[in-house]
């Protein structure tokens, strides 16, 4: 009785049940975790499965990586092989086995860089640099991109071969960059400062082709993520492969999976424009048509109107009236004018006597007969004047010396040019000079004895 009651109180579970409950602990519990170990009896069926188990000295844990995760790895999965996978824990119900059902998978080597990137990852969440109201939206119409890859890489080639086919005006620089290095993150924030200050560009694409994590590491920088998210233009990061995520990607304005989708994602389909141009080209088309329509539906009401009215036989009579009018105002107008004449004829005679103009001509008349009288006294005042200077000039060469010497007489001057009047005032070897009525000569007075016989002695002279 106590058994049998005991019993129906158990609660009795079968043992699917039982895994099931037992797969739901373990993955409420545990989650996605990081396993580091050593491969062992790896296993790659038809399907394109991978099974595998992890395995330390002490313990193995069998895994699962599944398509088509199993086909973006980047290495040959080996027995031996030391590896880092991360995945959730489950349970394989059918044989009540745990086992780890893995999502990434690399090798051990990059453990490092792994946790590294994990940490950076979540400090530069907690700031905020992932937060998608930090980010900005790209222009609607991108004109001229800035590309900070490696010149040789293929992703550039990608990148531009999107370009060409999707729509050819859009302009690339190539802005060279590392991808790969211990100093490839220092160039690339350097040239992404100097793309971004220079407000060249709408948008920068940083890109490269996919590798290892280690490869990657430019892209896993903090400071790169910090210069991508103090950057005033848009950027855009295409990092690797689809299954590869940095912390470019995640800081970015806007992540591509791949450098080709980049470009999509950059570029309008120019087959596409060109279909909307058509598009549009056809709807105004039809647009205008429909406009012509209706203004010939206005139009023919108009005619018919203009048509019943005859407009030119009104502007014909419209003209012969203006004629009339025309003529009768011309008369009109000569009677009127012929009338205000005949009124102010009597005023034109007054005003005419009246006029400055006949003053102004009998002054001039009388200036002009001054000018006559005074130009008649002037010639008789100079005709006076001229005879009593003859008469001086006749009486004063009367008693000129010149006159005199005309009759043979000649005059003595001493140096100075004064008459000499006396013989006294002579002096021995003076020189004087001698004038006659047609010149003069010069004289050297030889003695002055009074006794001496008069004489001079032209010697020299």
């Amino acid at each position: 009785m106590n058994d049998s009651s005991s019993a129906a109180a158990r609660r009795v579970l079968a043992p699917a049940q039982l895994n099931a409950l037992a797969r739901e602990l373990l993955e409420g519990a545990l989650g996605q975790v990081w396993i580091e170990g050593e491969l062992g009896g790896v296993s790659r069926p038809a399907s394109g499965h991978l099974y595998f188990a992890l395995k330390d000295a002490r313990a193995q844990v069998r895994c699962a990586l599944f398509k088509p995760r199993s086909q973006w790895l980047n290495f040959r999965p080996v027995d031996g092989m030391q590896v880092l996978a991360r995945g959730r824990v489950t349970l394989y119900e059918p044989r009540g086995e745990y086992q780890l059902i893995v999502e990434h998978l690399e090798e051990a080597g990059v453990g490092a860089l792994r946790r590294a990137f994990e940490a950076l990852k979540a400090r530069l969440a907690a700031e905020g640099l992932f937060d998608a109201a930090r980010k900005r939206a790209l222009p609607p119409r991108i004109a001229r991109i800035g590309l900070l890859s490696s010149p040789g890489g293929a992703a550039v080639h990608d990148v531009l071969t999107v370009l060409r086919r999707r729509f050819g005006l859009i302009e690339v620089d190539l802005l060279p960059v590392p991808v790969q290095g211990p100093q490839a993150a220092v160039e690339i924030a350097r040239m992404l400062a100097r793309a971004d200050g220079s407000a060249r560009y709408d948008v920068l694409l940083l890109t490269r082709g996919g590798g290892s994590l280690e490869d990657l590491a430019a892209f896993n920088d903090e400071a790169l993520a910090r210069a991508i998210a103090a950057a005033r233009t848009p950027v855009v990061s295409a990092i690797g492969h689809e299954i590869d995520v940095s912390i470019s990607d995640l800081v970015a304005d806007l992540r591509a999976a791949t450098p080709s989708a980049a470009a999509e994602l950059l570029s309008p389909d120019g087959t596409d424009l060109r279909l909307r141009l058509h598009r549009l080209r056809e709807q105004q088309d039809a647009a205008m048509r429909r406009r012509i329509e209706r203004g010939w539906l206005r139009l023919d009401p108009l005619q018919h109107r203009l048509g019943v009215q005859q407009p030119m036989a009104r502007l014909q009579r419209g003209a012969e009236r203006l004629g009339a009018l025309r003529h009768r105002l011309t008369r009109a107008t000569a009677q009127k004018l012929a009338a205000v004449g005949a009124r102010l004829a009597p005023q034109a005679l007054r005003l005419s006597a009246l006029h400055p103009r006949s003053r102004v001509q009998a002054l001039l008349a009388a200036n002009a007969r001054l000018l006559a009288d005074q130009r008649r006294a002037i010639v008789q005042r100079l005709a006076r004047e001229a005879a009593r200077l003859n008469a001086l000039g006749r009486a004063l060469n009367a008693v000129s010396p010149l006159a005199t010497l005309e009759r043979g007489y000649a005059l003595v001057l001493d140096a100075d040019g004064r008459s000499v009047r006396s013989a006294a005032a002579l002096v021995a070897d003076e020189v004087v000079r001698l004038r006659l009525a047609d010149g003069e000569r010069a004289l050297r007075v030889l003695g002055v004895d009074p006794d001496a016989p008069p004489g001079v002695d032209p010697s020299g002279f």
